[in-house]
């Protein structure tokens, strides 16, 4: 009996630390994608571009929403000492991860299927979309103005140079953040879609084989 405990105790350990080791090699890949971030054509120069979230959505499927959280927060104090932002841009990034990837993990916990990961997916998308409007609406923007050095004005000033429907808060949001984060989870989610399956055959054989089972997308 004492022999099995210990043997049990070892592969539960040793199963926990390939899965914390998987989880570091995600968040290294995700913040090296960050760095090659870009500007979109018809957006504003400050919304930039970037698929750092592929590996923080493909660890939210493995491994859960908390796994997720904890991901998306350590890629972006990696990227906190190159902030030309105060930070903020960095909060927002997180918050904005936390959305996507935390709620689109949320529900692939329930639904481990190809149609359950569509799904996620697009509420995910959808969460991103819909939060960020609100918050960059009651807070970021504020944030970018009081940490930053980068008054609404500007912000505003910047958009309405790709798009003259730009002019206010309010026309900011519907005509430069969401179409920007509908278009980023789109591509994300497709992208996640088509690589996920056989990454994930590999991390569950990793992990524990017996939970290969119902771990990808069917």
């Amino acid at each position: 009996m004492e022999k099995n405990i210990h043997s049990n105790q070892r592969i539960t350990n040793t199963q926990m630390n390939r899965k914390l080791s998987i989880m570091a090699m995600l968040t290294a890949m995700a913040a090296i994608l960050m760095f090659f971030e870009r500007e979109l054509p018809l957006m504003p120069g400050f919304l930039k571009f970037d698929l750092s979230e592929i590996p923080i959505l493909i660890g939210a499927f493995a491994f859960g929403p908390l796994s997720a959280i904890m991901m998306e927060l350590v890629k972006n104090l990696i990227h906190l000492p190159f902030s030309t932002t105060a930070g903020v841009g960095q909060f927002a990034n997180f918050v904005t991860g936390i959305l996507f990837a935390g709620t689109a993990g949320l529900i692939y916990q329930r639904y481990k299927t190809r149609k359950g990961a569509v799904l996620s997916m697009a509420v995910g998308t959808l969460v991103m979309t819909v939060g960020t409007s609100f918050l960059n609406y009651f807070l970021f923007l504020r944030l970018y103005g009081l940490l930053a050095g980068f008054p609404l004005e500007a912000i505003i000033g910047m958009a309405a140079k790709v798009n003259p429907n730009v002019a206010d808060k309010e026309s900011l949001i519907v005509w430069a953040f969401i179409p920007f984060n509908l278009f980023k989870g789109l591509c994300v989610s497709i992208l996640t879609f088509m690589i996920y399956k056989p990454i994930s055959t590999l991390i569950h054989t990793k992990t524990s084989p017996k939970t290969q089972q119902n771990c990808a997308p069917q």
